[in-house]
């Protein structure tokens, strides 16, 4: 096979992002935000088990703008990928390929992702003060 100097097969450079492969890739990245997620769960079990000091030392850690990023940053992810997984859910039953279903049902997980997230801080906050 003669060499012609071009890429064997498409890459990013080649192709226009649309808006499901932003989504598709998030998806992967909050499955890897979710993994980080839940070992800062374990985190915390560990520290309320070893006791008071250890717990104080984590809570003061999860309580300062640093630690409500990363949680809020969870929380979203968490909301994101159950929506969108419910969305692939209804792709694997044949349904919503069709490119405009497609960009719609995508606005409304990542819509339905941020209302959520909202809801659920903005309820604990209310909740907790």
């Amino acid at each position: 096979m003669a060499s012609t100097g071009r890429p064997l097969s498409p890459h990013l450079q080649i192709y226009r992002w649309q808006w499901t492969m932003v989504l598709s890739i998030l998806h992967r990245a909050t499955g890897i935000a979710l993994i980080a997620g839940s070992i800062l769960l374990v985190a915390w079990l560990v520290a309320l088990a070893g006791g008071p000091d250890s717990y104080l030392m984590l809570r003061n850690f999860l309580t300062s703008l640093p630690g409500y990023v990363m949680l809020i940053g969870w929380t979203w992810s968490l909301f994101y990928h159950l929506a969108n997984g419910i969305r692939h859910l209804v792709w694997d039953a044949g349904l919503g390929y069709d490119l405009p279903v497609a960009r719609a049902s995508g606005y409304a997980v990542f819509a339905l992702s941020v209302i959520s997230t909202v809801g659920f801080w903005g309820g604990l906050y209310r909740l907790v003060f």
